[in-house]
């Protein structure tokens, strides 16, 4: 463990593909991710990533599971560590983890509710809990629409508590040619809440924008 380390949760929301590309990016970084999936984060990754051929037969344990989902670079493997979201006693629930930053991608309004009122009842968000009374980045990259009003209220309690606020809502300006394209806008934004450059490694911008 050191403050290079990220720590990510991944949510039962919609976006399992910014996920990914984050996790990616991490990865490319030389970082090493502590990835804590939830349960509902595992039924939307199947809806959303796989199709019925590519999902494996038998039940793989969480940890092959969840990695043969990333993109890992050559000789990496062993820096991705994910955990069960029950396991409330791991390492990154503690404070005494001295994690870069905790991104939360995608960041349910479930999850969301729970971070902004102090909610730790499992190991996200205990180890969300945790940044915020160490005062380190906790990005919650929220994905839902429309929004409540208890929705946007919890936003603000979350930003009150010291957690950033980075909804998943990709631009255009710079011309995106694939959903490749939005993803990246994403993960870029997400890099530079934590002081990390992310290269454009798959070339989407568009000759158009000149």
């Amino acid at each position: 463990m050191s403050e290079g380390d990220v720590i990510v949760g991944i949510t039962g929301a919609s976006g399992s593909i910014y996920a990914q590309a984050f996790v990616k990016e991490l990865l490319f970084e030389d970082l090493t991710v502590h990835l804590i999936p939830t349960a509902h984060a595992d039924v939307v990754w199947r809806n959303e990533m796989e199709t019925a051929g590519e999902r494996p037969r038998g039940e793989a344990d969480a940890t092959t599971r969840w990695r043969s989902r990333m993109i890992i670079p050559a000789g990496r493997l062993e820096h991705l560590r994910v955990y069960a979201d029950t396991d409330v006693a791991a390492a990154p629930a503690s404070g005494t983890f001295r994690a870069r930053a905790m991104v939360v991608v995608p960041c349910s309004m479930n999850t969301l509710a729970k971070v902004a009122h102090g909610v730790a009842d499992t190991l996200l968000t205990r180890a969300a809990a945790a940044c915020l009374k160490e005062r380190r980045p906790l990005i919650l990259v929220v994905r839902e629409t429309p929004l409540s009003l208890a929705d946007l209220r919890n936003q603000v309690a979350a930003a009150e508590a010291g957690a950033t606020i980075l909804p998943a809502a990709p631009a255009f300006y710079h011309r995106p040619t694939d959903i490749a394209g939005l993803v990246h806008f994403i993960v870029s934004k997400i890099c530079d809440q934590i002081g990390l450059l992310c290269p454009d490694r798959i070339g989407y911008r568009s000759d158009a924008a000149e």
